[in-house]
């Protein structure tokens, strides 16, 4: 046995996050850890890293009862994790990162040369002397993968590691993982993509409200069983009427703008509309250009000529984010701590972020009331689990902390929203309810451009698909028109011009 958790429990202030947890893992295992946000995953992954003491309960290791006193110890065992919030620091290069994690045994050009031949191999594209600040969301995954790979673990923690690969990289990546495991080498696999979990894993533990309710064969289970142990219920059927597109209500004219310092990705020759009443997706590898987009729609990006991008017919690319929010263009960025949410203050206070000051201020006073409203009026439409609206941003799981950012923006009544990765690392639950969210403020009228590197949702919600390769956008085509693997070749460039896309898809239904 590698690894084995007796009776694990750890309670927070008001919460059991771990309630008598026992688990298993064998040597060579991919094991799968499931449960919806909020279900105890997390803490249970930094008790065995070390980052959390538990309350009770022993954990066992190669046989011998051990406690892991910290992350140090931790990988010293030959335990490697990656978190699902990124521990990285952001004024440092990847490489750097990757050497303080590693020790510093050789020297840092020893160290960019292994991270060359390891993102080679297993098709994690990094570039070890840039920034850490620079990078996506996305990227900033694969830095934390190729350090935790580098690191030869004996049982290796994977948070939501698919959400940023195409669909070959990802049967890439399984790959490696099944070599890894036939080496030797566990796996614990937390993952909110059922499909995954069946076709990886060997077993699987099922958490809900800081319980485990079932150990199961994935391969023997359906998603839908899976779903029901883990939300106690089939998540919400989507109902995704055909769109009733109106007028243009955002449009961006050929768009060229060159990289704001040495790694950030030109963008060439853009082109883009979102109606009214529509959903317009955005597929592509994370690191594309993605971020770059964002920055010019958001307004925090102004290097672009004024006409270029358009609201309503209105010329806004020399205005800044709040004067473009205040014309109803909303945006919500990819990374939640420290963007789209300050971690230290409260969900009340957050709210200020994107409240109407009309509404929220008075004689230049703040209205705290009127923003702990909003703030509970956000936790109970969207079932956010919080401890009421002073809770701390940062105290939020991932995917409850997502949700309030999602209700936030609909209920500030957009007429254009454009959303980056809105159910990243977002239980089933969850998911299915924030693309309800978006599917219903379609219906309502509102433009959507949905920014994703998870195709299924793009291809569950969007009404028109294009993709983002390298700084340029393919043509635009009908998500009825698409496939899944015709995306996946154009996730990578490779798509025809405008005149030979008809014939491509001529090609690909015969």
């Amino acid at each position: 046995m590698r690894l084995a958790l007796e009776h694990i429990s750890k309670s927070y202030p008001g919460v059991k996050a771990n309630d008598d947890i026992s688990l298993q893992v064998e040597a060579g295992e991919i094991h799968a850890v499931l449960g919806e946000n909020g279900a105890g995953k997390s803490t249970l992954m930094k008790i065995i890293f070390g980052a959390v003491q538990p309350d009770s309960g022993r954990i066992v290791w190669n046989g011998a009862p051990v406690r892991i006193k910290n992350p140090g110890m931790a990988r010293d065992l030959g335990i490697a994790m990656v978190y699902q919030h990124f521990a990285l620091f952001d004024s440092l290069s990847a490489a750097e990162n990757i050497w303080l994690g590693l020790g510093q045994g050789m020297a840092l050009a020893d160290v960019e040369r292994r991270i060359d031949a390891v993102a080679q191999r297993y098709g994690l594209d990094c570039a070890p002397r840039r920034p850490v600040h620079t990078l996506s969301v996305g990227e900033r995954q694969r830095v934390e993968i190729i350090r935790c790979l580098l690191a030869d673990p004996k049982l290796l923690i994977l948070d939501e590691p698919t959400s940023v690969l195409t669909p070959q990289a990802v049967e890439k990546l399984f790959v490696v993982l099944r070599q890894l495991a036939a080496d030797g080498c566990s796996i614990l696999y937390i993952s909110h993509k059922l499909d995954e979990i069946r076709s990886l894993c060997h077993n699987c533990t099922v958490l809900r409200a800081g319980r485990v309710t079932g150990r199961v064969d994935p391969a023997k289970e359906t998603e839908a069983s899976l779903s029901r142990l883990m939300i106690g219920a089939d998540p919400p059927a989507l109902q995704h009427r055909p769109a009733q597109p109106g007028e243009v209500l955002l449009r961006v004219d050929d768009l060229n703008l060159p990289g704001d310092g040495e790694f950030s990705v030109p963008l060439q020759h853009l082109s883009l509309q979102v109606r009214a009443g529509e959903i317009l997706g955005i597929a592509g590898v994370s690191g594309n250009g993605q971020q770059e987009l964002l920055g010019v729609l958001s307004g925090e990006d102004r290097r672009a000529p004024a006409a270029v991008l358009q609201l309503a017919g209105e010329p806004v690319g020399a205005l800044g984010p709040a004067q473009r929010r205040w014309r109803g263009l909303h945006f919500i960025p990819e990374e939640r701590l420290g963007r789209a949410t300050v971690p230290v203050l409260s969900l009340a206070q957050n709210m200020l972020l994107t409240a109407r000051p009309s509404e929220t201020s008075s004689r230049g006073l703040i209205r705290r009331r009127v923003l702990g409203d909003q703030a509970q009026a956000v936790i109970a439409r969207f079932g956010v689990k919080a401890g009421g609206p002073q809770a701390a941003a940062r105290s939020l799981s991932g995917g409850n902390l997502q949700k309030y950012i999602v209700g936030r923006e609909i209920l500030g009544r957009p007429r254009v929203l454009v959303v980056a990765q809105p159910t990243w690392g977002v239980d089933v639950g969850a998911a299915a309810q924030i693309r309800g969210e978006l599917l219903a403020l379609r219906d309502a009228g509102c433009a959507v451009l949905v920014i994703s590197e998870e195709l299924d949702e793009l291809f569950e919600i969007s009404d028109r698909l294009q993709v983002m390769a390298r700084g340029r956008l393919s043509p635009s085509i009908a998500r009825a028109d698409a496939t899944v693997e015709q995306i996946g070749i154009w996730m990578s460039g490779l798509w025809p011009k405008d005149g030979a896309l008809h014939e491509e898809m001529a090609h690909a239904a015969a």
